[in-house]
């Protein structure tokens, strides 16, 4: 998670391409914080690949990572907490570069994008459950990637009900945004 921070300051960005990255990275963490009666059934991962799709790898990266940082505030910080930010930043991470290399030319490719990798964070954040709390031999290492499934697959339920909901009305509006301020990727 450093190096990407390192590197995104390196590149001295201005306030005009920094602001809406925060902006959405603060709605991921009200949205994460107001959803919180609801085991993983969140919006932030969509929040954070529509911010990888619209502004690129980088600002995908850091909204990612500073939507688990700033949420993390209200559910409380752990030793889990790297892991989430490099999960959630390298989902907006990816999604920025999927952008680039033109995978996302039809919305049902960020939309399947959206579930798979929801899948990927879960197994991230189980093998740091397997790592830091579990005796590694395969039994418990399935069961423990077993316990986890539910709540993955609440996770790809509400990231592609939530990008069903943002991608499309709020893509006009940022794609307007970037044009209109010269904000870059």
């Amino acid at each position: 998670t450093i190096p990407f921070f390192l590197r995104y300051e390196l590149q001295k960005p201005r306030p005009r391409d920094i602001m809406p990255v925060v902006v959405l990275a603060a709605i991921a963490a009200v949205g994460r914080i107001l959803f919180a009666a609801l085991p993983n059934f969140k919006p932030v991962s969509a929040v954070v690949i529509v911010c990888g799709v619209y502004f690129g790898k980088q600002n995908g990266f850091v909204c990612g990572a500073l939507a688990a940082l700033v949420s993390n505030f209200f559910f409380g910080q752990g030793p889990w907490l790297p892991w989430q930010m490099y999960g959630w930043g390298m989902m907006g991470y990816a999604a920025g570069l999927l952008q680039e290399k033109g995978c996302f030319r039809h919305a049902y490719a960020v939309y399947l994008y959206g579930a798979l990798s929801a899948f990927l964070f879960g197994a991230l954040l189980d093998s740091w459950f397997v790592v830091s709390f579990v005796d590694v031999n395969t039994a418990s290492i399935l069961a423990a990637f077993a316990a986890g499934l539910p709540f993955n697959l609440s996770h790809a339920a509400s990231t592609l009900v939530f990008l069903l909901l943002i991608l499309l009305p709020w893509g006009k509006k940022l794609q307007r945004l970037k044009d209109k301020y010269g904000i870059s990727a």
